[in-house]
């Protein structure tokens, strides 16, 4: 998104009301256009606003880089980067006008004590709304109390069970001075390309599944659902220095997403942290999009869409892939990859899924494709009864391919079944 031009469908930030709900499909700008919006009010007027999320471990896990790009975007800097002097940003704060704008960052459940005793806010809000939880939104209403504050949630409808979606979009009708409005990646003039053939690639494959993630619909059904052992949550603090990252890769066909994922298993508990996902991913490509960019002199790939890649993967760690690629494999291999064909073998789909359901799975927020498919992962219906069959379809399961070959080693070590390990971490291959 260009410098602070706010989409039309986010004029209404700058009205007063008491709640302001936006909720709606994947690229809608909806954080953008909060933060936009909130840096533009901050530099206008003093403003002391916070920032929650129902978990926030550290500020990593916060708006805090989103604030901070909208600043650096929006000329409100440092003088020395080219910018006005208003804000100053730190690792861990924004303040503006010597102080008098302040931003602050907290996990609703993960620090509920220090939001109670928060005092003088003009505002909260609420990214990722979906998550929050009852106790939290009832911790608010007493802490946002001062004339004229006001309430803003943005989120991706999930199910109408969830609070926010209940609180805003419920049979009751919304809290009186209420702003409500759905936007979806229509609203958005600066809906990029890759997420454009991504959405046209649901669109075209699984219309349930864009209609929920794109469209902006909530899930209505949860039997078929393979997956019900998993939970979104920073887990940056939670896996221990030791484990090993494994490293699982599928690769896309045609139009289909290539998928790099990397997990790690301590005692009973598959963490995801990370992901590499691009729909009509080139081969030669696939190496920026897994590693990054190349350090070597001479380079063994170019990197002109800038993928970040994953660290572990610089690292030289091993890399479990689909062997129905053969010539994807060697042509990573001699660009120095350290990566091998996944075995497979009769059953092993089933096999692989039946081992992570025995899991707590515990997916770091940045994977959204991760969570996207673990979310949608079904069993077949009967076509005449509805009633849920025991095959598994074939979609929605890419980065869930990527992870069964990531875990196929640790897997066939322990026989198919959860290691007994009581904490300790699985390092074994």
């Amino acid at each position: 998104m260009p410098g602070l031009e706010l989409p039309y469908a986010f004029r209404e930030l700058y009205l007063p009301a008491r709640h302001k709900a936006f909720h709606g499909g994947r690229g809608g700008a909806k954080s953008h256009s909060f933060a936009q919006a909130l840096i533009v009010k901050g530099h206008e007027k003093p403003l002391r606003w916070l920032c929650a999320r129902e978990i926030q471990k550290s500020i990593s896990a916060s708006v805090h880089q989103l604030l901070k790009d909208k600043i650096r975007d929006a000329g409100y800097g440092p003088v020395a980067e080219g910018g006005d002097g208003y804000y100053k940003v730190t690792d861990r704060s924004i303040t503006g006008g010597d102080g008098r704008t302040e931003f602050l960052f907290a996990g609703l459940r993960t620090n509920p004590d220090n939001v109670k005793s928060m005092e003088n806010l003009d505002g909260v809000w609420l990214e990722e709304a979906n998550r929050v939880s009852q106790n939290s939104l009832k911790l608010l209403t007493p802490t946002i109390r001062k004339d004229g504050s006001e309430i803003w949630a943005s989120w991706n409808r999930q199910s109408v069970k969830d609070p926010i979606d209940n609180m805003f979009l419920g049979p009751s009708g919304p809290p009186p001075d209420s702003i409500v409005r759905a936007v979806n990646h229509d609203d958005n003039p600066f809906f990029p390309s890759v997420l454009r053939d991504e959405m046209l690639w649901d669109k075209a494959r699984d219309r349930d599944k864009w209609l929920h993630v794109w469209e902006g619909q909530p899930i209505l059904r949860s039997e078929a659902r393979v997956f019900q052992n998993w939970k979104v949550e920073d887990i940056d603090d939670d896996v221990p220095s030791g484990c090993v990252a494994r490293l699982g890769a599928d690769w896309g066909f045609s139009v289909d997403p290539t998928v790099l994922v990397e997990c790690f298993v301590f005692g009973r508990t598959l963490y995801f942290r990370r992901e590499a996902y691009k729909v009509k991913c080139a081969i030669d490509e696939t190496p920026a999009l897994f590693a990054g960019s190349d350090t070597r002199d001479p380079k063994r790939w170019t990197n002109k869409f800038s993928h970040p890649g994953l660290q572990s993967v610089r690292e030289g760690n091993k890399i479990v892939a689909d062997n129905a690629r053969p010539e994807t494999i060697a042509y990573m291999k001699d660009r120095g990859f350290n990566i091998v064909k996944a075995r497979k073998g009769a059953g092993s789909v089933e096999e692989g899924v039946e081992f992570m359901k025995s899991y707590d799975i515990v997916i770091h927020p940045e994977c959204i494709h991760i969570e996207t498919e673990f979310t949608h992962y079904s069993y077949k219906e009967d076509p005449l009864t509805d009633e849920v069959l025991p095959v598994l379809k074939d979609r929605d399961n890419h980065t869930i391919d990527a992870a069964r070959y990531a875990l196929e080693g640790v897997r066939k070590r322990q026989g198919n079944k959860i290691p007994m390990v009581g904490g300790a971490c699985i390092v074994g291959r």
